[in-house]
């Protein structure tokens, strides 16, 4: 048998080294493979066939031994970051990470020297951490993540992790409403009048734009989610495609809607490609 070579041996070492003292400070850690993503599912939970954590908004796995779902495994339990079941992860790892709002952070991370400028100009000062292109800021709180906010800005906090890259410079600062602005979007336009709208009988307002039946409607949309124990992926799109066949023609839909939608996915382990994926094959499935 092949062993590790002593390099391995010694950056497996080093990572899982930087894992516990992470996480005996609290912070829950996972490894990240080349490319700085996380290990795939094993057999069990691929395509979330485990049906995932009941309550994925904490850090943790499902029952599962495995470092599966992402900043979900993240972790602060030395005995589990030990364990043989992560011992090929951290032998092939090649960097930590950590789960920003599983320890109680946010992080705003500017990809490029003009979002760092911008964040020197709009953000409170607070920690800094250099990074490839930019750098992280890190802010004490957890809030909603999002991906690109504005150009080269990402929000890393709650359900999502962040490479760790030293502890940084700078004393951290309580996370402010100027960050939490950040991913809040304006509500999309109505669609143009020349997609159809179907006829009333009758005549008068469109319903969908009534409050009460809209909000129902998504907040049902959002339940069947939820509730979802196998086939989310399956779930995910039926109900996506439901969603818009109802209301995707009068221009009720807002940012928001679709918002709530995504993050119900987001929370039963759908990525925010697959929930993207999803919305955009339901349009196409409706010609919309």
């Amino acid at each position: 048998m092949t062993q590790p070579s002593t390099v391995t041996r010694g950056r497996d070492r080093g990572h899982l080294r930087t894992a516990l003292t992470l996480a005996a400070a609290n912070v829950p850690v996972l490894p990240l493979r080349a490319g700085k993503v996380p290990f795939g599912n094993c057999p069990a939970c691929r395509d979330n066939a485990c049906g995932g954590r009941s309550n994925m908004k904490t850090p943790g796995p499902c029952h599962c031994p495995r470092v599966c779902h992402g900043w979900a495994a993240a972790t602060t339990d030395p005995t589990v970051l030990r364990a043989r079941e992560w011992a090929g992860e951290w032998r092939e790892a090649a960097a930590v990470a950590y789960h920003p709002g599983g320890a109680g952070l946010t992080v705003v991370d500017l990809d490029n020297a003009q979002a760092v400028a911008w964040a020197r100009e709009t953000l409170p000062a607070t920690r800094t951490v250099p990074t490839t292109r930019g750098e992280h800021w890190l802010y004490r709180g957890a809030m909603q993540s999002a991906n690109a906010v504005r150009p080269g800005v990402d929000i890393k906090s709650t359900m999502a992790y962040a490479r760790w890259l030293g502890p940084g410079t700078g004393t951290v600062a309580s996370l402010t409403d100027v960050v939490r602005a950040l991913v809040m979007k304006e509500p999309a336009p109505a669609r143009p009048t020349a997609i159809p709208v179907p006829a009333l009988a009758g005549g008068g307002g469109c319903p969908h734009r009534t409050p009460t039946y809209l909000d129902r409607g998504i907040a049902m949309a959002e339940q069947r989610i939820t509730d979802a124990r196998e086939a989310v992926h399956a779930t995910v799109y039926r109900t996506f495609l439901a969603v818009l066949s109802t209301h995707g023609r009068c221009g009720c839909l807002t940012e928001v809607h679709t918002a709530r939608l995504f993050t119900a996915a987001q929370a039963k382990g759908e990525s925010a490609r697959h929930c993207a994926d999803a919305w955009t094959n339901a349009l196409t499935k409706l010609g919309l």
